[in-house]
């Protein structure tokens, strides 16, 4: 054998070790070269009689991440060239042939006629997740930090190497569609209990124990392929699969609003499955992973959520030749919720904070949170006593401004008031020696202006967190006239280092995120205004695919904050800057009605202290007038509420605040959930043909006014028949 991935041994008991340990790779993944080995690995405990059977483990901390996307991703230049050079058909058929190679190399170790088991040791995932499952037995870690799962459908796919199949084959079909509809990771003790993995131990014990197995006389036969098997929810027509159905299919819609095919690939491919033979099965799931993978939503997801957010995370945006910036002592200033939550990811981290406010209590407030977030992690069994206790010990909460000494990051979280800014940047740099980066945490005051009042502006800096800083994956990272290269890299490194996806824009009102959901808060008010029902609003939102309807996210963001932002615009741009029937709006809920959002439970909806929230009935007095709802144009309403977006997000481009399409489109998902099956604002235009989506802003701009206008650069591109990704691609490559 020719082994580069794999390590092949085998003991004086005739069991064989294949030890997965990619050279160049921090964590295994599968390949074209990975799944050749494999095959030779099969190939040889099959053929070779004095080998009783085969233990599959890592030789990393960790099994598996899975399949390497990018090699699903060349299938389909593949099927492009191969389309043209010899037709559709032909290419069809080694698209089909090519994406089942995986599913049949499982298939074939798994009916080799030797038994072979897996010792997963650390996190094991999707194409790797289902090659151990295509194991005759598997042991798993009980370390906490162990995962198994297949999250395919986080990146517009589904399982498709028998995955669908053996959990469908392994578990009650309801609680199967479940994980395989939701992609979570699974910890040991659940993975046991869902019959995914038969034994858990210590990690040092993991080969042995699947040792043990194959010695003890282990079957290298799947339970499928025993005569008499019965799929643990019994047939699916039947009075028993008739009650799991109906309410999949429902469940499916509710969650889905049926906008991921790859979600409804689950349903499809296990309800067709659970009626053949195992082998028939498979070859249905391929059949529908086919497809799939050439749909334009998980070419789209794929793109934005695996390769484009994969390469942000390494640097892709990163000045180059500047030393790795590794912060061991981080300033806040500001104690409130986002002060206090940045200090507590900074201190997750395991860096020293200083959190800096007005006085101890605040401070001392501040630093509460950190002692709450932590408590709520010990209480689910993610954390101990003793890691809350550590954390706390890294967090110095004071008033004394003299504690910033030594930190070689500032970030100042303040109250959004220019003057309040001014004061707490002036004070920290008397104290910070002349190496330390400086950062405003602000969500919409131009960087450069706050840099006016540094002393150094080549090393001011915005990182705009989003809130709630613990649970949000995105962070902005903005760019001031003079901010020098040593600020960027900085700021990207720090943000890393804390685990979040860095993207970077240059200086703009709004930046980036906040220009294109205020645009999508608006327009919800609008159609409010024109007498759309509310309940319309938030309903067709979602069914466009965003997380929540614009109402209910203006609550969460509050409603003084939205008032106060529209305030400011009209103060630094003039009143033609703000829409006045919106600002009537906000005054009435605001000054009028005393709504405040979710944190006074009166906002848009009413937030009742048990219970779940409902629309405030008084929104209808606000409405001058009331529109028949079978009038409405439901299109109309999903395609304003998202045009609004990805008008502005290519108006961005435009101003130059965004230089590369990867980070609109990943800063857009992670940012404020924009209809992720799309890819994000720029690969939505992109998906429809910028020809198409400009025509269809026209329509709107008709119907509905001016905000709907497509930019200059639209309308070149169109013209040219471009795409952001074909024309500010080599920005990608040159970052």
């Amino acid at each position: 054998m020719d082994l580069k991935n794999f390590r092949f041994d085998t003991d004086a008991d005739g069991i064989a070790t294949l030890t997965w340990d990619m050279p160049d790779r921090s964590m295994n993944v599968i390949t074209q070269e990975v799944m050749g080995e494999l095959d030779q690995a099969i190939d040889r405990v099959a053929g070779d009689e004095a080998i009783k059977g085969c233990v599959i483990t890592s030789g990393k901390d960790t099994f598996s991440g899975g399949a390497d996307l990018t090699m699903l991703e060349g299938f389909g230049g593949l099927f492009a060239q191969k389309a043209n050079a010899e037709g559709y058909e032909a290419a069809m058929e080694f698209f089909f042939t090519a994406t089942r190679s995986l599913s049949q190399l499982y298939r074939k170790m798994e009916t080799c006629g030797k038994p072979f088991a897996a010792a997963i040791n650390g996190v094991c995932l999707g194409g790797a997740f289902e090659m151990v499952l295509a194991c005759h037995y598997r042991v798993m870690s009980d370390n906490e930090k162990a995962r198994v799962g297949l999250p395919e459908v986080k990146v517009g796919l589904f399982p498709g190497a028998g995955g669908t199949q053996r959990v469908a084959r392994l578990m009650q079909t309801g609680d199967a569609l479940q994980m395989l509809f939701k992609g979570e990771q699974l910890k040991p003790q659940q993975a046991k209990q869902m019959n995914l993995v038969h034994e858990l131990a210590p990690a040092g014990d993991l080969v042995a124990k699947a040792k043990a197995w194959i010695a003890g006389g282990g079957k290298g036969v799947a339970p499928w392929d025993e005569k008499g098997f019965r799929a643990p929810s019994g047939r699916v027509y039947s009075p028993a699969g008739m009650m799991v159905w109906p309410a999949a299919n429902a469940i499916y819609r509710r969650e889905t609003q049926d906008n991921y095919p790859a979600v409804r690939a689950v349903l499809q491919t296990v309800y067709e499955g659970l009626q053949l033979p195992m082998d028939l099965a498979l070859q249905v799931e391929s059949r529908w992973f086919a497809k799939i993978l050439r749909s334009k939503e998980a070419r789209a997801m794929i793109r934005t959520l695996f390769v484009s957010m994969g390469e942000l995370n390494k640097g892709a945006r990163r000045p180059k030749d500047i030393a790795p910036f590794k912060p061991t002592k981080v300033g806040v200033l500001g104690a409130g919720f986002m002060g206090a939550s940045i200090a507590y990811v900074t201190a997750l981290a395991g860096m020293q904070v200083a959190l800096i406010d007005k006085d101890q209590e605040s401070a001392d407030k501040g630093k509460q949170l950190s002692h709450k977030l932590m408590t709520s992690q010990i209480n689910r069994g993610r954390a101990k006593t003793a890691d809350r206790d550590a954390l706390l010990e890294r967090i110095e909460a004071t008033p004394d401004y003299n504690k910033l000494a030594g930190c070689e990051l500032v970030i100042e979280a303040v109250f959004e008031d220019r003057d309040v800014k001014a004061a707490v940047t002036k004070q920290a740099e008397t104290v910070l020696g002349k190496d330390a980066i400086f950062a405003s945490n602000t969500s919409t005051l131009p960087i450069t202006s706050l840099a006016e009042n540094s002393q150094r502006p080549e090393q001011f800096i915005g990182i705009h967190f989003f809130s709630p800083v613990e649970r949000m994956n995105l962070v902005e990272v903005i760019v001031g006239e003079q901010t020098g290269d040593k600020a960027l890299a900085a700021a990207l490194d720090f943000v890393r280092a804390i685990r979040k996806t860095p993207i970077v824009v240059n200086d703009s009102r709004g930046f980036f995120a906040n220009r294109c959901v205020l645009n999508y808060v608006r327009e919800g008010h609008l159609m409010l205004i024109e007498g759309v029902p509310a309940a319309m609003i938030e309903n067709l939102a979602r069914q466009a695919g965003m997380p929540v309807g614009p109402l209910s996210l203006n609550d969460e963001i509050a409603i003084d904050l939205a008032w106060k932002i529209v305030q400011a615009a009209k103060k630094d741009l003039g009143p033609q800057a703000i829409d006045p029937e919106q600002e009537a709006l906000l005054d009435a809920l605001l000054n009028k009605h005393g709504r405040q959002g979710r944190k006074n439970g009166k906002g848009f909806y009413d937030y009742p202290e048990k219970g779940q929230k409902k629309l405030w009935p008084g929104l209808a007095d606000l409405q001058s007038a009331k529109l028949d709802p079978d009038s409405i144009d439901w299109k109309d309403i999903k395609d304003r509420l998202l045009f609004t977006q990805s008008l502005e997000a290519a108006k961005t481009v435009e101003d130059h605040v965004i230089v590369d399409p990867r980070e609109a489109d990943v800063g857009s998902i992670l940012g404020f959930g924009f209809a992720p099956f799309t890819g994000g604002v720029l690969s939505l235009i992109d998906g429809m043909g910028v020809a198409n989506f400009v025509a269809r802003a026209k329509e709107l701009q008709a119907k509905y006014g001016e905000r709907f206008a497509p930019c200059k650069l639209l309308i070149d591109m169109a013209a040219k028949g471009e795409t952001f990704y074909g024309r500010f691609g080599a920005k990608q490559k040159a970052a």
